[in-house]
């Protein structure tokens, strides 16, 4: 028998304790051990929970218990769960974790105080799709070329709404909040700061990059309005926000933002809360995963999935790999970004603006696409929307600075990039 701890026995929490009891016989089958919850810790020991172990709220409880053998960790937050899953690992237990910001900032110290103990994080990455396995495992024998992917649902099911029903930004948060999709600060969704924390995870395993949220570029879809959504549809792609990792050279950009993406493309069909992750590798070519990216049961699914490998005895190195992938992989400057970019300026509504908008882009090496002109809520100004060719980060955004220096633009200049 195997008996387990859960640290956190919340939503997710008690969704595997109830799994693990009422599917007790397969899970066992599929083990080849009977596996138990003999103890959860929880902050609020007043709170009733729908589950049948006993609870305190100590997590030396289940640290120092000598019969626990396998540590799940689902407090969420970043420095009291490492201290947790640190001694969880000095007393030599293995470890289970749905806890992707404890991964972004933490993951490469981790791997190095695990060792040979079984450390698993499944859940942590688009909750049921099995997204990290295929990487460490399914996908072993591949050079990894790209990961794009939608990793955060809240934000997907606000851009369907806008996009297929023509909603507003903040009535669809509204919406979001209401239906339990968006916390009350919904800052870590809608900003990219969740999804940023997916994409370290799966570019560690992928690439060996050992990058922080602060080292990357998030943006968020807070800024997109329905002006952009009305150019989307007219020039044929969908928004999403997409997390990207892609090897260029011996270098690797790790971007999380808006992005237009043809709506021919496999990614742009995902829609609602669902999650959706496009891996190319050198062998296989492009491979999808599919599935609900949030939710107590969906995640707990890949929890006890973790569990039960680590009963199996798989003990397989935490990132995934014995030795550095491949040398002198470095981390691209944002600057270096190659793209198609979308722009959308309030401007002058007079003869002689598009030609000065035009040369300021022809100086920086920017040519122009497609163009669209919509009118303005303001007299005698209008919305110019515009898409480029391939261009440089670097050469877009000193383009942005110096098309808002022109008296005929006004306020701020919104940018998407497109992936073709």
């Amino acid at each position: 028998m195997i008996k387990i701890g859960i640290i956190g026995v919340g939503t997710v929490g008690e969704s595997v304790a109830n799994i693990l009891e009422n599917n007790s016989d397969i899970i066992e089958a599929r083990a080849g051990k009977k596996i138990v919850v003999k103890h959860g810790v929880v902050n609020n020991i007043n709170k009733k929970r729908n589950v049948n172990i006993s609870i305190s709220n100590s997590a030396d409880d289940i640290l120092d218990d000598s019969e626990i053998d396998i540590v799940v960790e689902l407090m969420g937050g970043v420095e009291e769960p490492y201290k947790i899953v640190k001694k969880a690992l000095s007393n030599g237990k293995s470890v289970v974790t749905a806890n992707k910001a404890l991964l972004a900032y933490h993951r490469y110290e981790l791997q190095e105080l695990a060792g040979h103990i079984p450390f698993s994080y499944e859940a942590s990455t688009a909750g049921g799709i099995p997204i990290i396995g295929a990487l460490r495992n399914g996908l072993s024998a591949n050079h990894i070329e790209s990961i794009m992917g939608i990793m955060n649902g809240t934000t997907n099911y606000m851009l369907t709404k806008m996009i297929n029903e023509g909603a507003l930004y903040d009535d669809i948060l509204k919406e979001s909040q209401e239906l339990g999709y968006a916390e009350a600060d919904p800052t870590f969704d809608v900003g990219g700061f969740d999804a940023s924390h997916k994409l370290l995870i799966l570019a560690s395993i992928a690439y060996g990059i050992d990058a922080k949220p602060e080292d990357i570029l998030i943006e968020g879809i807070e800024n997109i309005s329905d002006i952009d959504v009305d150019f989307a549809k007219e020039f044929g792609y969908e928004i999403k926000l997409l997390g990207i990792a892609k090897k260029i050279g011996n270098g690797v950009e790790l971007r999380v933002h808006p992005t237009m993406i043809p709506q021919s493309s496999m990614i742009a069909k995902v829609d609602g809360v669902m999650n959706a992750v496009s891996v190319v590798g050198d062998c296989v070519g492009e491979t999808m995963y599919y599935g609900a990216g949030a939710g107590g049961d969906a995640t707990a699914s890949a929890v006890i999935s973790d569990i039960i490998d680590i009963v199996r005895g798989n003990n397989a190195p935490m990132l995934g790999y014995n030795k550095p992938l491949e040398s002198g992989l470095e981390l691209l400057s944002s600057d270096e970004i190659i793209s198609k970019y979308y722009l959308r300026l309030e401007v002058s509504d007079e003869s002689g603006v598009l030609a000065s908008i035009s040369s300021a882009l022809g100086e920086l090496n920017i040519s122009i696409e497609t163009m669209l002109q919509k009118t303005s809520s303001t007299p005698n100004r209008a919305n110019l929307l515009l898409s480029t060719h391939l261009s440089k980060e670097k050469d877009i955004n000193n383009a942005i600075s110096k098309l808002s220096k022109l008296s005929s633009v006004y306020g701020d200049i919104a940018m998407i990039r497109i992936e073709a």
